[in-house]
């Protein structure tokens, strides 16, 4: 008898990415991505354009793989949002996927969850997941523990849209005449989006602000890679420092971790190289001398196939929380408390 199907499911500002496996067979899935995100409106991720978009990707899958027809185990949703906008799907997606595709328990889960269990699998350790956005978790398997993650207007401190923002605000600086510009900074603000006086109007009316933000961050890099300026060097120190606070903050202390801490950094961000990652991990050998660096087995959608494997099997060890892990039935009873009864107290974050 073959092993039962799952279904990992990531969903992010660029699209949906579905993959098709059998239970502990990640590596043999069958992928699908679409370039549709899924909309976010007043109330939160859309559950009704999730299901218009995933259930034909899965059904493809299933006929492509010679299934048609049968039936999904387990389904893992890691969506960017769902902590925090994620109660529509928290409210229909469980049934929804129950009735279209037989799915018996279903996980939705934090993108930052998916991108940890992609990393490091179901291990302790602490996770940084930075891109336009910055967020960092980590566990000791019976709690998480956030850092960040709240958005480019209150924090994801040091992540491409605060690069970015900064570099605009020197650019700015060395328009005016003040203190802490940077003329070259200044030149590729101009070339690359405007003139100083278009700034505002390119920016405050976006619904996509942070992506506008983040896109400059490469030009900051650039201007201290290539063009040694030191005001754009300064940015990037200063955002290696705000993602190690983060990534201590995230790590389970030493007494939980006697053999260290182990910390993986993932995302577009760190394709900035050295001139970022040298002081960040200066800053987090000094702030969490029991962090060790590890690179990431896989990517967040590789997590979500293998927690609907680990769901699929009875065999999850990653703690449950309200917003950033949530197992349910196929009738849509929350699997919370009992997993909480299993794993032992896990405070909210």
């Amino acid at each position: 008898m073959s092993a039962p199907l799952v279904l990992g499911v990531d969903s992010g500002g660029s699209g949906l990415r579905v993959a098709l496996a059998e239970a502990g067979t990640a590596g043999a899935a069958e992928i699908l991505a679409g370039r549709q995100p899924v909309r976010t409106g007043p109330d939160g991720i859309d559950a009704g354009h999730m299901r218009e978009v995933l259930l034909p990707m899965a059904r493809t899958l299933l006929e492509e793989a010679g299934r048609g027809g049968a039936t999904v185990s387990a389904v893992v949703i890691g969506a960017a949002g769902m902590a925090t906008l994620g109660d529509g799907l928290r409210a229909e997606m469980p049934r929804a996927l129950a009735a279209a595709l037989g799915a018996r328990t279903v996980g939705l889960a934090a993108d930052a969850v998916t991108a940890y269990a992609g990393a490091l699998g179901q291990a302790p350790g602490a996770v940084v997941a930075a891109g336009t956005g910055m967020i960092a978790v980590g566990t000791d398997l019976t709690a998480w523990r956030r850092a960040d993650g709240w958005g480019h207007l209150l924090g994801d401190c040091g992540s491409g849209a605060w690069i970015g923002r900064t570099g605009l605000e020197a650019a700015l600086r060395a328009h005016d005449g003040r203190r802490g510009g940077s003329g070259a900074l200044l030149a590729r603000m101009t070339a690359v989006l405007g003139p100083p006086q278009e700034m505002p109007a390119l920016l405050y009316p976006r619904t996509d602000r942070p992506a506008v933000l983040a896109s400059f961050a490469p030009e900051v890099a650039a201007c201290a890679a290539r063009d040694g300026d030191a005001v754009a060097e300064g940015i990037l120190a200063r955002a290696a420092v705000a993602i190690a606070e983060s990534a201590a903050a995230a790590c389970p202390p030493a007494a939980a971790a006697p053999d260290g801490c182990r910390v993986s950094l993932t995302g577009g961000l760190f394709g900035i190289g050295d001139p970022l990652l040298v002081p960040l991990r200066a800053e987090l050998a000094r702030l969490a001398p029991h962090a060790v660096e590890t690179p990431a087995d896989g990517d967040p959608l590789a997590g979500a196939l293998g927690l609907a494997g680990a769901l699929a099997t009875g065999s999850l060890r990653l703690p449950a929380h309200p917003t950033m892990l949530r197992v349910y039935d196929g009738s849509g009873r929350s699997l919370q408390s009992a997993h909480r009864r299993q794993q032992g107290t896990n405070p909210g974050i």
